[in-house]
């Protein structure tokens, strides 16, 4: 099974808007429909990926690029999975930032990995657990197909370190997927081994401009 991961195009919600779960996100910035647009007609022109299935999280910011990028595939989207979402925020879900510190203080999910977001939410432990959860999924369900799987940064960071065995805490270097970067994944089921072909693969967004 061939799995590629397509992290979002450039989205309203982030580290500089609201936190964007399902309430909060408000889909894609004019730069990110057109870094999924690019993506489309480099998907179009290069025939490089010929799939089977069209997935993405449940988040508004992944379903929209999955559907501008669905006509490079010749495919509609298909599922739409909330295991694929980011960090579920629960309760803290619409806040702002300043709103999120006022309420519920500053800490690092690394460090305190038990420690949900806010109530309702994922912690960085069961985060993990759940990214795991869905890689498995995705391995028995379409075994011997090539899905592509619009998700987002935190969902393609820990499929880095699960299955390449990177420790969850403690480690300093970052792993950061651009928008709409393709990270490419094969599942082997008779080794029960994953090998990474390519990690954060930006060609169609050479000639535009970077996101602030």
């Amino acid at each position: 099974m061939q799995l590629v991961l397509v992290r979002h195009g450039d989205a309203h919600a982030g580290f500089h808007g609201v936190i964007g779960g399902h309430q909060g996100c408000q889909g894609l910035t004019d730069l990110g429909r057109i870094q999924a647009g690019a993506l489309r007609t480099h998907l179009e022109l290069t025939s490089r990926l010929r799939a089977d299935v069209l997935l993405a999280s449940t988040l508004p910011r992944a379903v929209e690029t999955a559907t501008l990028i669905g006509p490079g595939l010749g495919l509609d989207v298909g599922d739409q999975l909330c295991d694929l979402c980011e960090v579920h925020p629960g309760e803290a879900d619409g806040l702002t930032w300043t709103e999120y510190a006022t309420r519920y203080g500053s800490f690092s999910m690394e460090a305190e990995p038990e420690r949900v977001f806010a109530p309702g939410g994922d912690s960085w432990a069961s985060f993990h657990e759940r990214v795991g959860r869905v890689l498995d999924q995705l391995a028995t369900d379409y075994a011997g197909q090539t899905v592509v799987a619009v998700c987002h940064a935190g969902v393609i960071m820990a499929s880095m370190r699960i299955l390449l065995g990177i420790p969850t805490t403690g480690v300093t270097t970052q792993i950061r997927p651009t928008n709409t970067g393709l990270t490419h994944w094969e599942h082997d089921p008779d080794r029960r081994r994953w090998t990474l072909h390519a990690f954060n693969d930006t060609a169609h967004l050479v000639t535009l401009p970077a996101a602030d």
